[in-house]
């Protein structure tokens, strides 16, 4: 038994040190055939890229798309546990071209974000709906979304928050679980 375990390891080992590509033999040198003008590459307008200031500073581009939240906070207040909650935040692109987000993403499975998925133009509106199912939770809550979009900055930010409260419903206490009927 150890011979045969011994011989098929060997073998592995043989076929993995022979497998390596070797098309690259006496290739050792590589020469560079670059002209002066291929050098000089010119960057491509793009609203994602940063450009730096002349401090080091980071700026962003004056094409940029700007996604301006009128609020970027929901206090939902206080709820009672099961209950589910809805909130649109509504935003402007206040840049000057084209919007468009690429995902929205929350923190846990308790919170669902829909978006605009068409892109909004320059001084339109678009909107980020956020469904909060409070099944499970309890206390203070704040669940977040996190929104990627071709912006400066490209990754925004909006939450609720708020408190939810034990349901009136009773669960298992020191006597085994409760019989509703």
């Amino acid at each position: 038994m150890k011979k045969n375990l011994f011989l098929a390891a060997g073998l592995a080992i043989a076929m993995f040190a022979t497998s390596c590509d070797s098309n690259n033999a006496g290739n050792d040198t590589v020469t560079e055939n670059t002209t002066a003008a291929e050098a000089t590459v010119q960057p491509i307008e793009n609203p994602n890229v940063v450009t730096t200031a002349a401090d080091g500073e980071a700026v962003a581009s004056e094409n940029a798309p700007v996604m301006s939240f009128e609020q970027t906070e929901y206090d939902f207040g206080t709820i009672k546990q099961g209950e589910t909650i809805e909130h649109t935040f509504e935003f402007t692109n206040t840049g000057s071209t084209p919007l468009i987000i690429e995902s929205a993403s929350a923190t846990c499975g308790c919170t669902v974000p829909e978006w605009t998925k068409e892109p909004v133009a320059p001084g339109e509106k678009g909107t980020v709906a956020v469904k909060f199912n409070s099944t499970g939770k309890m206390g203070q809550q704040q669940p977040t979304v996190t929104i990627r979009a071709n912006t400066q900055p490209n990754i925004v930010r909006v939450a609720m928050k708020g408190n939810v409260e034990s349901s009136s419903i009773p669960t298992a206490g020191s006597d085994g679980p409760v019989r509703r009927n």
